[in-house]
């Protein structure tokens, strides 16, 4: 199984510790997340030296208004090594509004010009945001993953372009129907599962810090929705993973 969003250098237990409880759970891949360029850099070392992590790097929306969004010089360095594998996570947060909106929008196209530079995913997050996220993508030809997917609106233009779908464990939660209902529509060969570590516990976990193990509760959870038995949808999202990410 892969986690497919995870942000490994947040948390307190350190990323060995993850790690090892993760392959307990039969977990051996993680897409680890870098915000920010400090961030990034320790992400890219932990993908460095840990067999089966790969890092995705990007400047958060919340960070647009600060000067991490000058440095994109540096974060285009770091994309390059081999084991970045996509651009992120970046996009939009209309919802907490934490950078100028302008700032936002800016730093999000920037990043996403790159991506294309480089030849590379783009994550994205994308918060009360649906409309102006939308219209930066459509000028964005490689492949998009919605990360911790929560706009049941943006679903139709997901499915229209074909966009890898991500669910983390807010999918699992008693009130999410409309998260569920979305999971059980994505098509089988772009849905992805994660868990925005260590935010958004699944509903069994719920309350405690998140980590990459977790990811088979909300497996469960999206194969029950979706009709199918939890290892052949574990078989298909690795496949989709390894064809978003470009993994090996």
């Amino acid at each position: 199984m892969i986690d497919t969003h995870a942000h490994l250098d947040a948390s307190a237990d350190g990323a060995a510790a993850l790690l090892e409880r993760a392959h307990t759970a039969g977990v051996t891949r993680v897409v680890a997340i870098g915000s920010g360029i400090v961030s990034c850099r320790q992400t890219l070392a932990l993908a460095e030296e840990h067999d089966g992590v790969y890092a995705a790097l990007g400047i958060h929306p919340h960070q647009a208004g600060g000067e991490e969004a000058g440095r994109l010089p540096e974060l285009a360095e770091l994309l390059r090594h081999e084991r970045a594998v996509a651009v992120g996570e970046t996009g939009l947060d209309f919802f907490r509004d934490y950078a100028p909106r302008a700032d936002q929008l800016a730093l999000f196209e920037r990043q996403l010009a790159l991506a294309d530079e480089l030849g590379k995913a783009v994550v994205v997050h994308s918060r009360a945001a649906d409309g102006e996220t939308a219209g930066l993508l459509a000028r964005f030809d490689g492949p998009v993953v919605l990360h911790c997917f929560s706009s049941p609106e943006l679903l139709p233009v997901a499915l229209e372009r074909g966009y890898y779908v991500s669910f983390a464990g807010n999918v699992t939660y008693p009130k999410a129907e409309e998260l569920r209902a979305a999971a059980a529509a994505v098509p089988a060969d772009r849905i992805l599962a994660e868990t925005d570590t260590p935010y958004l516990a699944p509903q069994p976990v719920r309350g405690r810090v998140n980590e990459p193990a977790n990811v088979v509760h909300t497996l469960a959870v999206l194969a029950e929705v979706r009709g199918e038995e939890p290892h052949e949808l574990e078989a298909r999202i690795e496949a989709n993973a390894a064809a978003a990410f470009a993994l090996p």
